[in-house]
């Protein structure tokens, strides 16, 4: 033997096969944990999350304006939205929470009347959510 593999002996520089081995499994095995870990919250995020898409609006008077919309929301829980309208300032001139109960439906359409004060230019979903 060499000097070098002597020092290299000695002092347990040299890796024994089955101790890479081990050392890559390891790293493999917590690899393979995050992935699944950031997969999982990704999808239990996503799951409970509600999301609203405005499918238009009407402006029935100067004291009323209807907005139609749909929600996405999680099967088998209650939602709640919040509308508004606006005026042509973008000022809020109506405001109302309306809540739904749970469905079986994942996906479900809605015309809702917002009373205004004076009037209205839009009318839309400001937010929805699970209560």
């Amino acid at each position: 033997m060499t000097t070098q593999a002597l020092l290299d002996d000695r002092y347990g520089r040299t890796r024994s096969p089955r101790r890479r081995i081990l050392g890559w499994s390891i790293v493999g095995v917590l690899a393979v944990s995050a992935v699944g870990y950031l997969g999982y919250t990704t999808y239990a995020t996503s799951a409970g999350s509600v999301s609203a898409t405005d499918t238009g609006y009407t402006v029935e008077s100067d004291k009323l304006v209807s907005t139609s919309f749909q929600i996405t929301a999680p099967v088998g829980e209650p939602v709640a939205c919040a509308l508004e309208a606006r005026d042509e300032g973008h000022g809020t001139v109506g405001w109302r929470v309306v809540e739904y109960p749970a469905s079986d439906d994942h996906t479900r359409a809605f015309t809702e009347t917002i009373p205004t004060l004076s009037l209205a230019t839009t009318g839309f979903v400001n937010a929805c959510w699970v209560p």
